[in-house]
């Protein structure tokens, strides 16, 4: 039979959070936090080095992670108080490795000394025995059966919230929750580059430069998605960028440099082709940014704007993080692990399908097990614009307080 037991490591639990609290670790001075992937990945992990932080105040957290995540952290205000970039490696890190880049790192973690380690990035199978190399004298995080043993294991289930399974693993530690999803900051310093940015890009069209968040006006979409299988049509959002346009909002399309074309096509589909490319002083109240900012630009931005439409993705998350109400949609089994815990200001769409369109697997299984079939059909198709751009009027429609920076 498969071991599915919390491994408490002996520790007897003094209270309860997410899940048991155990005892904490004595002389904790040191903490690696291992989490890799992208921005929405990042704001998983979040809470739970808040809650480490309060629960060993003494201690320093480094985050052990991506490029991606260090120029974020580097950009906001947030409970990481470092960053490392984890060289390539299998299952931690997608890329060719370095044996002798690796040693390189492993070296120079453990002497480091870290006293406590903490790993939130999946199952295990790879992140256990990586985590295990730091030398660090404690060790907590999730496992699968077959997953290297960590000094305290949560047993990884794949269908868990994100952010509570990290605080969980956090509670292993001793580390009660002090809140249930991230906290950051936007840095002002940056408001200055995003103002000139779109200034520069439309110099008629938003004719304000960009207006602060009690104000409102702005609708930011971001239609990109990892796995193309989350992504709503382009035209479904074009059509909510068409109605926010006619209504008089402007309407501003993020995207990374891969992701232009998508938000070019968004664009086109709410104002038309010829509009697109009729000179600045006609241009309709809609444009893309994708490409265009760096990602303390793209905070404030999120920070700033009066609501994010977005599908499963690290800005939708990056904004949910930012006290800026969100609408997002999302495929079912995703909202299990990954969709906003308040509906206060945030707002999901569901599309609820269990098998591929095409060759009809179960694309409920998921995981590092389950069979991923060759199709890319989405998986939310179904929503409507009508129901997204409801959400996005409700929203609008609140007196927000001017939200904590």
């Amino acid at each position: 039979m498969e071991h599915l037991n919390t491994d408490f490591g002996g520790a007897r639990i003094t209270g309860y959070g997410v899940g048991p609290v155990l005892e904490k670790f004595a002389g904790v001075s040191r903490i690696a936090v291992l989490r890799g992937g992208g921005l929405g990945d990042l704001m998983y992990a979040l809470p739970a080095v808040a809650a480490l932080k309060a629960a060993y105040p003494e201690a320093s957290a480094t985050l052990l992670g991506t490029p991606i995540q260090a120029e974020l952290l580097s950009r906001i205000d947030g409970p990481v108080d470092e960053t490392v970039v984890v060289p390539f490696s299998e299952g931690v890190r997608p890329g060719a490795e370095d044996e002798g880049e690796l040693k390189e790192f492993f070296d120079r973690m453990q002497a480091r000394k870290f006293d406590l380690a903490v790993q939130v990035h999946g199952g295990g199978r790879f992140s256990n025995p990586f985590l295990l190399r730091l030398a660090a004298r404690h060790t907590v995080g999730t496992g699968t059966p077959d997953a290297a043993r960590l000094e305290r294991t949560l047993p990884y289930l794949y269908y868990q919230h994100e952010p509570l399974r990290a605080l969980e693993v956090a509670g292993l530690a001793g580390a009660p929750p002090v809140g249930l999803e991230a906290r950051i900051r936007a840095l002002p310093e940056f408001r200055q580059e995003l103002t000139a940015t779109v200034d520069a890009l439309f110099p008629a069209a938003f004719p304000s430069a960009f207006p602060s968040a009690r104000s409102g006006g702005t609708v930011v979409i971001h239609p990109g998605a990892t796995d193309p299988r989350r992504r709503w049509p382009a035209e479904r959002f074009g059509a909510v960028a068409r109605k926010a346009s006619d209504d008089g909002f402007r309407v501003l399309v993020i995207g990374d440099r891969s992701e232009k074309e998508l938000a070019e096509a968004v664009v086109e589909h709410a104002v038309g082709r010829v509009a697109m490319h009729t000179p600045p002083h006609g241009a309709p109240q809609v444009g893309s940014l994708a490409g265009e900012l760096g990602l303390g630009e793209l905070a404030v931005l999120l920070a700033e704007c009066s609501v994010v439409v977005a599908n499963d993705s690290g800005p939708r998350h990056l904004a949910q993080a930012l006290g800026t109400p969100t609408v997002g949609v999302f495929w079912a089994g995703n909202a299990i692990n990954a969709a906003p815990l308040g509906r206060g200001l945030h707002r999901i769409h569901l599309g609820w399908a269990t098998h591929c369109p095409v060759c009809g697997i179960d694309i409920t299984q998921v995981g590092w097990t389950a069979p991923r079939c060759g199709h890319d059909e989405s998986t939310v198709e179904a929503v409507t614009p009508e129901s997204v751009y409801e959400d996005v009027l409700q929203l609008t429609a609140m007196n927000l307080p001017l939200r904590g920076r």
